[in-house]
């Protein structure tokens, strides 16, 4: 018996939500931690943390590519920035949560209407 395959979309949404999250660390993580190092200690430390990013991101884009535009690609990919970073900005990094990734979804929400449409 095989496993089932999963839709190119689908397995690439996978890969770019769990690139995102190491991306989100890798970007902003260092602002709360690493706050009182060297800023050189802080981009050594972002950009090891950048190569697993990489690691899914450049398979997950080339899966999604089989099925999907570039444009299609970019606008999941800002969704889904999105739906990482606000959990990570309340939750981890202690910021209130503000009407504005309301708004911000929902603009997201019309930019994935259009390119998918």
């Amino acid at each position: 018996m095989t496993a089932p395959q999963w839709p190119a979309w689908l397995q690439a949404a996978g890969l770019l939500t769990a690139s995102n999250l190491f991306m989100t660390f890798a970007w902003y993580a260092h602002l709360r931690d690493l706050n009182h190092k060297p800023w050189w200690y802080a981009a050594i430390f972002s950009w090891s943390i950048a190569l697993f990013e990489y690691l899914l991101q450049v398979p997950g884009n080339r899966i999604g590519h089989t099925q999907l535009s570039l444009g299609q690609l970019k606008i999941m990919q800002e969704a889904i920035t999105l739906c990482v970073f606000v959990p990570f900005a309340v939750l981890y990094m202690n910021e209130p949560l503000k009407l504005d990734y309301l708004w911000a979804a929902l603009c997201m929400l019309g930019a994935v209407y259009f390119i998918f449409r």
